[in-house]
């Protein structure tokens, strides 16, 4: 109403524009007036073009703003393709088969379609807006009372003829536009109104084909095995199966694109990856070294990186897709097979590889009757008949794979759901429950290939990281094969967990559980509750836990990623790279502490209650936690020690373990292994004899009988030293004679060597003197 209103005060005062008005008569005689008219406001010809002016930049404007621009035209393809994203869902949803997967999919999709209709109902809305205030700033004009006088003054009028034609020229073209623009945006509207019924229509039917394959135990919904009477001709399961094809293949080729971005980017990554691994595996193959991967016990990566890269990106892909339509995740379970197939090719043994491609050939036929072959007694008998095939499969076959899984806990669970499963879909399907049945029927058996190509992925990782050790270690010099069965025990713990939950998500999204699970667990996690004037949620505290671990964990963790363990060569310490360690522990855990803070939602004020307690504690009883983590990071920036040094510090000595933000570890020559505050360190006198380098000053005495000139004995023990390798000739070793008697010669001799090896070769260095003196004849001693 207020639109139409608005539209006739514009076309009046159009009229009263751009029609001819009745003339005036003007043939009544202005009064004399003896006062004088130079101080009279008058209306001259200027200001009555100043109106034209600002009349004819209204309207230009006011074209200019009722084109539509770049962005509405995007919105117009945005709008005809939901249309053909809609018209392919409501088809589907009509012909394919009401499979759980299926429904799930439809449902995700028309959600998001429901929202898109929602935003471009929003759009244009405000484009209308838009339009309507164009108007009201065109009947503003009204307001101009030099427009309006000119406008009533017939003999004034004429004198602007051709300003006139040009205004009128404007509004006839601003007009038009305006009304054409503002039908098509009522034709958009028009069209989502009616999208967004047929969205929540659509969303009605698969909510209740949803709720049907729900977990209802009595509810039945076909006639029990007994009762079925089919009658159905061979022709017309031929083309029924035909028909399912081309409905499962156009659902699934619709996914693809409508997840194309989302694929593209994991085959983008799992590129970066696979140049990443074969980077390592050239340079170990370039220096000679990668065929001491076996020696790590390498299953996977040593015979190639194509298939290990595309295992765990079709894991990613199958639980990153809990969604997809049937078709397109058992395409994916298949090829995932497929490739572990491959993989256990010359692995496994004969009987083992023959079980696990039985177990490929049952899960085939099943996705084949679950997509194509129609709900009747054949079909119904088939299921059974792969029902009781699982059960002995997993009574008596499915031992030999679990002897070949680097993961053997999870198996058993697997073992027990899988026969458990077959087992209630016999039951289901004999008494009606047949969407149900098939449903478990599915479900155990991707729970098993599931554990087993997680089990495989998990070992491809862990092979990835130790690849990574190896590779550092062999460019820092360190060719010593290190201890992988522990290492590998440590550092499967947490990928235990993020496989543990990657495996129930495909379980319970089978299951047709998993939406509700996470609806029920965001409620329960985002439920705030009320402790005094702190309001939080249970999710924020269990979200600042997670990122707390997570900091800690990967702060352990980022040293293997520099090649560091616990078992390496003193001499081939990087003291550089142990310093910039340091650093990275730091700031991961500095950012992971902060981004739990934020995490967690505590707001400001409170946060620095919590800081005002903290400072009162830090002056109760802390001073020396705090003196120790701060000691830490001057110990850490500063460097007066790093890790690899030998010091000595008050009456102890020993060689530098590790350095933490409170504590310093030693290991003394004797095996002990010292713990220093970093406080005391920095508040004591440290003598570093590896600041500067590795090397030591030692002395050996020794005494020379017999005849002989000093520059033999010189040349002598200059040629000995220079033979020793462990010692550094850069620095020529100095002579001292401390006494000479007769044939007598007192000698003091100083060189430099490793100080991680000294007696070692001051023992190699009084051997080798002791045979060269021999072999002169002369008489020596130390």
């Amino acid at each position: 109403m207020i639109q139409k209103k608005n539209s006739i005060y514009l076309l009046a005062l159009l009229a009263m524009v751009f029609c001819t008005l009745p003339a005036y008569s003007q043939t009544s005689t202005p009064k004399k007036e003896n006062h004088s008219k130079l101080f009279e406001e008058t209306t001259t010809d200027s200001d009555y073009l100043t109106a034209i002016e600002k009349a004819s930049a209204a309207l230009e404007t006011a074209f200019n703003d009722a084109d539509f621009d770049g962005e509405t035209r995007h919105l117009f393809g945005e709008i005809k393709r939901t249309q053909g994203k809609l018209d392919l869902i409501l088809a589907s949803v009509k012909g394919a088969n009401p499979n759980v997967r299926n429904q799930q999919m439809y449902r995700v999709v028309l959600k998001e379609i429901e929202q898109d209709l929602e935003e471009q109902n929003t759009a244009i809305n405000l484009r209308n807006t838009n339009l309507e205030k164009i108007k009201g700033r065109l009947i503003e004009l009204r307001k101009d009372k030099t427009l309006m006088s000119l406008i009533k003054d017939t003999i004034r009028r004429k004198q602007f003829k051709n300003e006139f034609a040009n205004l009128r020229k404007k509004y006839l073209s601003t007009d038009s536009l305006m009304t054409k623009n503002q039908s098509r945006l009522n034709d958009k509207k028009r069209l989502t109104v009616q999208r967004k019924i047929a969205v929540s229509n659509a969303l009605v039917t698969v909510e209740n084909t949803l709720e049907k394959s729900g977990i209802s135990i009595l509810k039945k919904e076909y006639p029990s095995l007994w009762s079925i009477n089919d009658s159905v001709s061979k022709k017309g399961t031929s083309q029924n199966i035909k028909a399912k094809i081309i409905i499962e293949e156009n659902v699934a080729a619709y996914y693809l694109s409508y997840r194309a971005g989302g694929l593209i980017t994991l085959c983008f990554f799992m590129g970066l990856l696979a140049w990443y691994i074969s980077r390592n595996i050239k340079y170990l193959r370039t220096n000679g070294h990668v065929e001491n991967l076996s020696l790590l016990d390498f299953k996977y990566l040593n015979r190639g990186i194509l298939l290990p890269v595309v295992v765990i990106g079709l894991n990613i892909a199958v639980v990153s897709n809990l969604y997809a339509p049937a078709l397109f995740l058992e395409i994916l379970q298949i090829l995932l097979l497929g490739a572990l197939t491959v993989l256990f090719k010359n692995k496994w043994s004969a009987n083992s590889l023959r079980n696990w491609i039985l177990l490929i050939v049952l899960f085939c036929a099943l996705c084949f009757l679950d997509l194509f072959i129609g709900v009747g007694f054949i079909q119904r008998c088939a299921f059974i008949v792969i029902n009781i095939l699982g059960i002995r499969y997993g009574l008596v076959q499915l031992k030999s794979i679990k002897e070949e899984l680097y993961i053997k806990g999870f198996f058993k669970w697997a073992s027990i759901i899988f026969i458990g499963l077959n087992g209630l879909s016999i039951l289901y399907n004999i008494f009606g429950r047949v969407t149900l049945s098939n449903m478990l029927t599915l479900t155990s058996f991707i729970s098993l290939t599931q554990i087993v190509a997680l089990s495989v992925l998990l070992k491809i990782i862990l092979e990835i990281i130790l690849l990574q050790i190896y590779t550092t270690r062999v460019k820092r010099g360190i060719e010593k094969i290190f201890d992988y069965e522990s290492l590998s025990d440590t550092l499967k713990k947490p990928f235990i967990i993020v496989i543990s939950y990657m495996w129930l998500i495909v379980i319970t999204s089978n299951l047709n559980i998993w939406e509700s699970l996470r609806t029920s667990l965001n409620a329960l996690l985002s439920r705030p509750n009320t402790i005094g004037s702190i309001t939080f949620t249970l999710g924020n505290i269990v979200l600042f836990f997670i990122i707390i671990w997570a900091a800690h964990l990967l702060q352990n963790y980022v040293a293997y990623f520099f090649g560091e363990i616990e078992d390496e060569n003193e001499e081939n310490i990087n003291k550089r790279q142990h310093s910039k360690l340091l650093i990275t522990r730091l700031v991961v855990l500095i950012a992971g502490y902060l981004l739990a803070v934020a995490a967690s939602g505590m707001p400001l004020d409170k946060l620095s209650i919590l800081l005002g307690a903290l400072g009162v504690g830090v002056g109760l009883g802390l001073q020396n936690v705090v003196n120790n983590f701060v000691s830490g990071i001057i110990l850490i920036f500063d460097k007066p020690i790093q890790i690899g040094d030998v010091v000595e510090i008050s009456s102890e000595s020993g060689r530098v373990k590790s350095m933490g933000l409170r504590t310093t570890k030693i290991n003394a020559p004797n095996g002990a292994e010292i713990i220093i505050p970093n406080g005391n360190l920095l508040s004591q006198n440290i003598t570093n004899w590896t600041y500067t380098d590795n090397f030591k000053l030692v002395e050996i005495n020794i005494e020379i009988t017999g005849e002989v000139d000093p520059e033999i004995i010189n040349s002598t023990i200059l040629e000995t030293l220079k033979e020793i390798q462990l010692i550094n000739n850069d620095r020529t070793p100095q002579i001292f004679y401390t006494s000479i008697s007769g044939d007598k010669f007192k000698v003091l001799i100083k060189f430099w060597c490793s100080i991680y090896r000294t007696e070692e070769i001051i023992s190699s260095a009084r051997q080798s003197l002791y045979t060269k003196f021999k072999t002169k004849g002369l008489s020596f001693s130390s």
